[in-house]
Formats: C-alpha cells, structure tokens, sequence
C-alpha cells in the first residue's frame, strides 16, 4: 500500500464514529446502525418472533422511527407456552390478538438497562412498565438482573440486555409476555 493511501485509510477509520460493539444475538452480530427488523432477521434465536411481526404487520412500524425499547422473546420463550398457541395466533383470523401480544412487548422510549434498573430502585424495587400495547407490566430487579412480570403473573428474565438498534434498544427475554386478554 502506497504511503499516503495508508495515511487515507487510518484517517478514515480515525473519523468513523466509534460504537461500542453490541452483544451477539442467536449467532449474529447486532448493528447499532441498523433498525429493530434488520438485526432481528439475523438472529437464529428469534425466527418465531420475526415470523410473528410479519404475520401481524408490524414489520413497518418496528422499522420505523421510534425509539423503541422492545423486549423481544427468544424461539425457546415461544416453545414454553401450551402446545398449539403460536400455530393458533400465526392464523389471519386471529390476528388481532397477535398484534395485542406482540405490542405488550414494546415501550415508546429508549430505555438502556441502567435506565431500567435506577427506575426499578426509584419506586422501591417494582417499576410499572406501560406498553405500546396498552399492557402494564412491573419491571424488577433479582440478583442484578431485570425481571418483567406480565398481567398474567408470568415473568421474563432479562438474558441479553442493551442491544443497541438504530430506532431503540432490544432486551432479550426467556419468556412472552401475556396481557390479560
């Protein structure tokens, strides 16, 4: 390489933004450059998730501008609720309460870990978390890790926290969360 296109080229990566690397979700690298779908579609540990936005049409509007702090459930998460529930609400006739389910799952901010937990301790150790939905779950905090109990007294561990997207944040859950329906 040629003496003043190496000095380009360091100059280049000097005046790139610097992000601090997101975690790895179900095998794939998370892009903060990228939105919510794009780096879902990537993830191996979220295909029911993404074959569910889809099915409900709300791959727009989670690609849209938000911010957006979507809790977002893994395959695993899915294969725990009673046989047959994702199958029935994947159905277009059922559509409706797969966009309710799907919708408890995201809040209109962008709400880092670190904004959760200091959230969790201002309210004395239960944060009241409202949805886009319209559900209202209470966030915890359990040996330093975020805890989300649904309507149904189901609760979510935080796995994966602060993966950074474009128009918000995704937080990687063990569990979907249910409203009262």
């Amino acid at each position: 390489m040629h003496l003043t296109a190496y000095a380009a080229a360091l100059f280049a990566l000097a005046a790139a933004p610097a992000f601090a690397e997101n975690p790895m979700v179900g095998g794939a690298a998370m892009y903060e450059d990228k939105n919510i779908v794009e780096n879902a579609v990537n993830s191996a540990d979220h295909t029911t998730l993404v074959a569910a936005v889809q099915a409900a049409g709300l791959v727009e509007t989670l690609q849209g501008e938000g911010p957006f702090t979507v809790f977002a459930p893994t395959n695993e998460a899915f294969a725990k609720l009673p046989a047959g529930t994702v199958e029935t609400l994947l159905m277009p006739e059922n559509k409706d309460q797969l966009v309710k389910i799907l919708t408890c799952h995201v809040v209109a901010a962008n709400a880092m870990a670190a904004d959760v937990s200091k959230m969790i301790a201002d309210d004395g150790g239960a944060h009241p978390v409202s949805t886009v939905g319209g559900c209202t779950f209470t966030a915890k905090e359990m040996d330093g890790k975020i805890m989300i109990e649904d309507e149904m007294g189901n609760t979510a561990t935080v796995t994966i926290a602060d993966v950074k997207q474009s128009n918000g944040v995704i937080h990687v859950i063990d569990t979907v969360l249910l409203p009262k329906m």
